[in-house]
């Protein structure tokens, strides 16, 4: 049984079911705001979810039930006195250590939790980085949107912050260096290359479980890899429709693979051609397919966000899930071979996580 929790504009929505055979919404928490991002820890089963209120700002909430209960958790906050307001929380990952949690938000802050996303603290080291001053918001925001733990070393770590770029750290988030070598982005004069606190516009970013030192990004035009665990990248954007998307997530259990949903490009924020695919590698992007069987194929103009597209699973049984703006859910349950609306008539989607 596969369990979809669904952050929309309107609530969170739980589904749960088996691909092919359909699902059924089980619970619906936070009617009428915001949901961000949810996920269900598997080492605690607690589920937690951030909101942004229109009223209070943005919270972190957890729960043993999502049709139960919501607690607020303590500690989400930036240091008083400062110029900033905390935005949004992005995005919610575990840790390598039994308890632990981080969360990404706007202003590019790291939250960590040491009891399972009871109580948070600011991340000191990247907060008080001698370069924030110069940092610049992408378009959504200056969002930290992707964070990269390695497989049981909790001391790596990496996170990519829009449009400020890659963040490495060695030694658990005390210390950070820039991961940005080999991202040129054309929007970018020549000039302002040489200069690292020029923007480097990340869309999202994720590690391979199998090989830690493997990492597949979604840029603001281009779609990279690095073999190095996040010091340099190279494009390998070639074969796709466009170089533009948000969405990027990568089979546990192959390096060599990852799934991207290719979009125009940044003033055209839609599909290509009016038809939904899912571009897969399977040779760590020197060649790129298209699987679109079951998913809209004509006048099909969606968008999909950066969190809004997950997976569980791995290998014969890795199961993919993505949810559109239009309020769409799609899944499948053959590594993408074929695909089937899980959900539909939601408020538009703002992210999608299974387990």
């Amino acid at each position: 049984m596969t369990e979809l929790l669904v952050g929309t504009k309107k609530g969170l929505f739980v589904y749960e079911g088996e691909p092919g055979d359909g699902f059924e919404m089980t619970a619906r928490a936070f009617a009428g705001e915001p949901v961000d991002f949810a996920m269900r820890d598997p080492r605690s089963g607690r589920l937690l979810a951030t909101v942004t209120s229109p009223f209070y700002g943005p919270k972190i909430w957890h729960a043993e039930d999502a049709a139960g209960e919501w607690e607020q958790a303590d500690g989400v906050a930036l240091p008083e006195g400062g110029d900033q307001a905390l935005e949004k929380i992005w995005v919610i990952a575990t840790g390598e250590r039994d308890g632990l949690l981080y969360a990404g938000g706007d202003p590019g802050v790291l939250f960590e939790s040491h009891d399972g996303g009871l109580t948070w603290e600011l991340n000191a080291g990247l907060w008080e980085q001698p370069s924030r001053p110069d940092w610049q918001p992408g378009g959504g925001g200056l969002c930290l949107h992707s964070i990269c733990t390695w497989p049981r070393d909790p001391d790596k770590l990496a996170v990519a912050v829009s449009a400020a770029g890659m963040w490495l750290s060695e030694d658990g988030g005390r210390s950070w260096r820039r991961g940005n070598t080999g991202l040129n982005p054309a929007y970018l004069p020549e000039e302002a290359l040489r200069d690292e606190n020029a923007g480097r516009c990340v869309h999202h970013v994720e590690r391979s479980p199998a090989q830690p030192e493997r990492m597949f990004m979604q840029f603001h035009g281009g779609v990279f890899r690095s073999d190095d665990a996040g010091e340099t990248w190279t494009d390998i954007a070639e074969g796709l429709p466009s170089n533009f998307g948000f969405p990027l997530t990568v089979d546990p259990a192959d390096p060599d693979s990852a799934y991207v949903i290719p979009l125009v490009a940044d003033v055209d924020r839609v599909t290509p051609e009016g038809r939904v695919r899912v571009y897969e590698t399977r040779d760590g992007g020197s060649s790129w397919s298209p699987r679109g069987e079951g998913l809209p194929a004509e006048h099909a103009y969606v968008t999909v966000l950066r969190q809004a597209f997950t997976r569980t699973g791995q290998g014969p049984e890795l199961e993919l899930y993505f949810g559109s703006t239009t309020g769409e859910v799609f899944g499948s349950g053959d590594a993408g071979a074929t695909w089937s609306t899980t959900a539909y008539r939601l408020p538009p989607v703002f992210s999608v996580t299974a387990g």
